[in-house]
């Protein structure tokens, strides 16, 4: 796959993005401010996940291994 069509593919993708978001109409501040806004949410919301899912599942195991009966400690 040659350069030029990847950067017509990621061109295109753009473009669909502002489509969908209705960025396209917006100005040029206009567009920068909500690209940073949904950057940051987007941040957060991997953040969080990376953070948080991880303790989640080590007490879903402890809850369900004590409930079956299987004794076993993780270690932290």
């Amino acid at each position: 796959m040659d350069f030029k069509r990847v950067k017509d593919y990621f061109s295109w993708l753009y473009y669909q993005y502002q489509i969908i978001s209705c960025c396209a109409v917006l100005e040029p501040w206009e567009q920068s401010m909500f690209n940073t806004i949904l950057l940051t949410i987007f941040a957060m919301v991997v953040y969080t996940a990376y953070v948080f899912i991880p303790i989640h599942i080590r007490l879903a195991w402890e809850f369900f291994s004590k409930i079956c009966g299987y004794h076993s400690t993780i270690s932290n």
